[in-house]
């Protein structure tokens, strides 16, 4: 059974609100906010539908405050079909809210209860909901949890029952109240955010405006129940922020698909309506809780419901479903029904082939030129041990597994035909008895560093640690030296982190990291820098992510230094080109990959897109990092995002608690020019799914590929002297 909901108790309602709101006057007709934006604090939309009291209540959790809309006026937005609708004042008490073991405690020793249960007879259920639910004698607590549930959704029928007990629970309770489980509001975790990278939280997104600002919000439950609705506008689906949507006790025949626009929706009621079937979309709220189906006509459920992975309640008593379903329900309870469903998914179409953008064609069919071309693939591949139900639960369990997803991978590496590849994530194991092997084939060689944990673990237990490798064509490119960055052991050798404490409480503790390597181009003798790069991934770490990265490029510099005197490979046939020669270590081109594990706007990818950072920027804002934070952070070389030529890709990372880009190939815009990029993926298709990893993706990380093309050194050309005009002899000379 469902945590959450192992005692069913007919409770003081769960809503409850600030005592700082203000209620609307009589008379006053409250006016309904767009669909398109948030309303303003101080717009009635603000509040929730309250008969005109005007009363002030306490709010009974203030640090997890959730309130209604209002519901008067929403004619613009949904389709009665001319039914009058009934506005009673008796309240439905018989609606049972399912808690938890922990009961509502009401200071004085009262405890609020409402009864006197009243029912809509223009909303009658379903002919077959009596048959159904007599019929079926189990006492499973499953099924008991479904009857509960039942009971309280077919005695909730009057207009705006949820908004209305609110209120009259905040009217007669004057005392602080502790509520939790069920469908009480204040028993709602924020969205999951176990994949969060960076930036804001899924709920703060949502509330951005187009200028960046996060706008107020003082509700985010909508309750239309009880109103005789025959059809539902998308416009009420551009209210992305609602957690909670009551459209109960309605005439709906359909959800229209844009309600899997509703992302950070946790509960939906669509309870005693005439829906024959729900969208395939409804498999897009990852974030649901309860989806509360009873007394419509349903005879089946879509498969993409399956991917609801946190779902705890499925409400499908009194639908004429297949037996089977309701078999599962009795006898393993809901989180068996989704997984089922999850797991017998229909392969869909695959999306469109992603677009190959040409961003430079000036040195087309230029032979001399093609040769100093190459293209370079990063890519977090997701590493088998994340890979697991608990983190990717909205992706069938077949999906999952390395078996299938290494496939997919090898042929998305080999069909890229890139010269070089830089991937993270991948374990020891697979890279020696699975890409090294795989890609051999198509003349790839390797090198690989694992994760510093390795060196303390037994030979067989290292074989799981994840790491970042390099690959690159051993017919196009030959290596001649490379470099492994541990970013935990370099910080404390740094005399200036020694007396830090930050650098042992945030940095040591991450084992993150990188790999440099120094290739040459076997027809044309050029020579380039490549680094591969897995930085922390915790948004709590922001300044982790900055000291490690600064550490990178403090690295690189170190060893192109070093590098750019490296003579020339031993030739006896004297067959090779001359290498050119570097004067500066900026002079070599540079490639660095990775996954940063940092959107645009961090200290991250200003330092690499700028090349300094100051001492005081908020990602270091109180820590202790020694001359970084005391002068602040640079590098010298000229780095560019690829994609930012055209402008960085729609996202990188697809998850439910984050999408957006944190991967990235920067490169030298002194030495190298960006030709062509693998462009986004297809908007239709992302419509049609939650989140990646998929059948068609095996990642949740997208693999991003450029074309680049070394430029030709403009080498200086040295000034000839002044001329000597003989000084003295130029007088006599005139004399003569």
């Amino acid at each position: 059974m469902a945590d959450g909901y192992a005692h069913f108790q007919q409770p003081a309602h769960p809503y409850n609100f600030s005592t700082q709101q203000q209620r609307l006057r009589r008379g006053t007709p409250p006016q309904t906010p767009s669909p398109s934006r948030s309303p303003a604090p101080q717009s009635p939309g603000a509040y929730f539908y309250n008969q005109g009291q005007g009363h002030s209540h306490t709010m009974m959790n203030p640090t997890s405050h959730r309130g209604f809309a209002p519901q008067q006026n929403m004619a613009k937005f949904f389709n009665t079909g001319g039914i009058p609708q009934q506005h009673s004042q008796q309240v439905d008490h018989g609606m049972g809210h399912v808690q938890n073991s922990t009961n509502n405690i009401v200071a004085g020793g009262h405890q609020h209860t409402f009864s006197g249960g009243m029912t809509n007879a223009n909303y009658p259920s379903p002919q077959h909901v009596n048959a159904s639910t007599t019929s079926i004698q189990n006492n499973t607590p499953h099924w008991q949890e479904q009857q509960t549930l039942l009971n309280a959704s077919r005695s909730s029928s009057e207009p705006h029952h949820h908004a209305r007990q609110a209120a009259i629970l905040n009217k007669n309770s004057s005392a602080t109240v502790a509520v939790a489980g069920g469908v009480n509001p204040n028993s709602y975790h924020p969205t999951n955010s176990q994949h969060r990278k960076d930036g804001p939280s899924a709920e703060v997104l949502e509330r951005q405006n187009e200028k960046g600002e996060v706008e107020r919000q003082d509700w985010k439950a909508l309750d239309l129940g009880g109103q005789g609705l025959r059809a539902l506008s998308n416009a009420l689906f551009n209210y992305t922020f609602l957690d909670k949507l009551y459209i109960n006790h309605n005439k709906l025949t359909k959800l229209p698909a844009a309600i899997g626009k509703l992302k950070l929706l946790q509960l939906l009621d669509a309870s005693n309506n005439q829906l024959t079937e729900v969208p395939p979309e409804l498999g897009n709220l990852v974030n649901l809780r309860q989806l509360l189906l009873f007394d419509n006509q349903l005879t089946a459920l879509p498969c993409e419901i399956g991917s609801l992975y946190q779902l705890e309640v499925i409400g499908i008593e009194g639908n004429p479903l297949q037996d089977e379903y309701k078999q599962m329900m009795i006898k393993d309870g809901t989180r068996v029904l989704i997984e089922s469903l999850r797991d017998t998914m229909p392969v869909s179409l695959p999306p469109v082939e992603r677009d190959w953008i040409i961003v430079n064609e000036s040195k087309k069919n230029d032979p001399v030129a093609d040769a100093d071309k190459f293209q370079v693939l990063c890519y977090n591949i997701l590493c088998d041990k994340y890979a697991n139900a608990n983190m990717y639960g909205y992706a069938a369990a077949w999906a999952l597994d390395w078996g299938y997803r290494k496939d997919l991978i090898r042929t998305q590496l080999v069909e890229s035909k890139a010269d070089i590849i830089c991937l993270q994530e991948v374990d020891m194991d697979n890279f020696n008895e699975w890409f090294m092997p795989e890609l051999a084939v198509t003349n790839y060689k390797g090198i690989f560093q694992p994760k510093t944990r390795a060196r303390t673990m037994s030979e067989t237990e290292k074989k799981s640690v994840d790491g970042c490798a390099i690959f690159y064509k051993h017919d196009k490119f030959r290596k001649l030296a490379q470099h492994t960055i541990d970013f935990a052991t370099l910080a404390i050798s740094r005399e200036d982190f020694k007396k830090t404490a930050d650098i042992f409480n945030r940095v040591m503790p991450k084992d993150n990291i990188a790999i440099i390597t120094f290739l040459e181009n076997i027809s044309t003798g050029s020579r380039l820098i490549v680094s591969n790069v897995h930085i922390t991934w915790d948004p709590q770490f922001r300044d982790v992510k900055l000291i490690q990265v600064a550490m990178l490029m403090e690295e690189i510099a170190k060893v192109a230094e070093e590098w750019k005197q490296m003579p020339q490979t031993a030739d006896p046939e004297g067959k090779m080109p001359t290498p050119p020669a570097f004067t500066e270590n900026t002079q070599i081109p540079l490639v660095v990959c990775g996954d940063f594990n940092s959107i645009a706007d961090s200290g991250v990818y200003e330092l690499l897109s700028k090349g300094v950072v100051n001492s005081n920027h908020d990602d270091l804002s109180g820590r202790t990092y020694g001359d970084l934070t005391k002068d602040g952070i640079s590098h010298p070389f000229s780095l560019k995002s690829s994609y930012g030529t055209i402008g960085e890709l729609k996202f990188t990372n697809y998850t439910p608690g984050f999408t957006g880009v944190i991967d990235y190939i920067w490169y030298t815009s002194n030495s190298l020019t960006v030709t062509g990029l693998l462009g986004n993926v297809d908007e239709k298709y992302l419509a049609t799914v939650p989140a990646f990893p998929n059948v068609h993706f095996p990642s949740d990380h997208i693999l991003l590929q450029t074309e680049l093309q070394i430029k030709p050194r403009k080498e200086k050309i040295a000034k000839p002297p002044p001329p000597d005009f003989g000084g003295g002899g130029g007088g006599s000379s005139r004399a003569r």
